[in-house]
C-alpha cells in the first residue's frame, strides 16, 4: 500500500531533519562522523612537559638545540637553572620548582643533573619518566662522588674557595678535551669560558632517594665521554633497570647530538 503525504507534510519533515542535523552538529560535536564511521575521533591527549636539569660546568643554554626540536614536536620545555650549590639543596630547589607545573612530566638529567631528577622526582606524582643525558644515577646514600671515582683518569680541576664553601670547575685548557671533544672548538671555547662552578657539596652530599625504583627511566649512553666513562654510564643504568640507548658522542652531547638526545626523550614521553 502506497501512503502519499502532502507537499506541507514532507516539507515539515525535511525541516524537522535539518535542525536535528544541525543541533547535533553544534551541541555535539563528532556525532556525525560517529554515525558515518562508527566511531568518533579518540580526544587526543595534551603531552607532557619536558622539564630540562643541566649538571655541573654547564648552564640551561647548553639545551638550546634540544629544546627547539621538543618544541617543533609540539611539547612544552622548561629548562630549570640548578643552583649546582649541593644535592640536598638542589634536589630540594627542583622538587619545588616542579610543583609549579600543571601535568604529568618529563623530568631529564645531564650528568650531575641524573643525580638530581633522582632525588626531586621522588616526591612528586606527576613526574612520569625520568631520562638520564650522560646521568649519574646513585643509590641511596651514595655520592656522585663515589660513581665519579670509577672514572678515570679523574677531570683536572679548579678549586675556589668562596663564601659558601669550595667551588670547582674543570680548567679550560682541557676542558674541551674532557667534556665536549665533539664539539668545534670555538664552540668548546665558549663553553669553557661560560661554564658553571660547582659547590664540592654537589660530590659529597649523599643521595637521599631512588626514584628510578618507581618511575620509568631511560637512560642515553655517551660513548666518547671522558668526564663519566660509558662502562660506569652503562654500570648505573643497568641497576636502575633503565631503557638504555648509545650513541658516539662526548659529555657534551646535547650540544653535539641534540636529535640523539631529543629522540631518547620523545620515546620517554610516549
Amino acid at each position: 500500500m502506497r501512503i502519499r503525504l502532502s507537499r506541507r507534510t514532507a516539507l515539515a519533515g525535511a525541516g524537522a531533519a535539518a535542525a536535528a542535523a544541525l543541533i547535533g552538529a553544534t551541541l555535539l560535536p563528532g556525532v556525525a562522523d560517529a554515525a558515518d564511521h562508527g566511531a568518533g575521533p579518540r580526544a587526543q591527549q595534551p603531552k607532557p612537559t619536558v622539564v630540562l636539569v643541566h649538571g655541573a660546568w654547564a648552564d640551561s643554554s647548553s639545551w638550546s638545540s634540544v629544546m627547539t626540536e621538543l618544541r617543533h614536536d609540539g611539547y612544552p620545555v622548561r629548562a630549570i637553572a640548578n643552583p649546582l650549590q649541593g644535592l640536598t639543596g638542589d634536589s630540594a630547589y627542583v622538587s619545588s620548582y616542579l610543583s609549579t607545573i600543571k601535568g604529568p612530566v618529563v623530568l631529564v638529567g645531564h650528568s650531575y643533573g641524573g643525580a638530581v631528577i633522582t632525588n626531586a622526582a621522588a616526591s612528586d606524582p606527576e613526574v612520569k619518566s625520568l631520562v638520564y643525558i650522560a646521568g649519574f644515577i646513585p643509590e641511596k646514600g651514595e655520592t656522585v662522588g663515589d660513581l665519579a671515582a670509577r672514572t678515570t683518569p679523574s677531570l683536572p680541576l679548579i678549586s675556589t674557595q668562596v663564601p659558601g664553601g669550595t667551588e670547582v670547575s674543570i680548567d679550560p685548557a682541557h676542558f674541551r678535551q674532557f667534556f665536549a671533544g665533539d664539539v668545534d672548538p670555538d664552540t668548546a671555547a665558549d663553553l669553557a669560558a661560560a661554564q658553571r662552578p660547582a659547590n664540592t657539596r654537589a660530590v659529597t652530599d649523599p643521595s637521599a632517594e631512588e626514584a628510578f625504583r618507581t618511575i620509568p627511566s631511560w637512560d642515553l649512553v655517551t660513548l666518547e665521554d671522558h668526564a663519566i666513562a660509558p662502562g660506569v654510564q652503562r654500570f648505573m643504568a643497568a641497576r636502575a633497570h633503565a631503557h638504555v640507548s648509545e650513541v658516539k658522542a662526548s659529555h657534551a652531547v646535547m650540544v653535539s647530538r641534540p636529535a640523539a638526545v631529543t629522540k631518547i626523550i620523545e620515546q620517554a614521553a610516549r
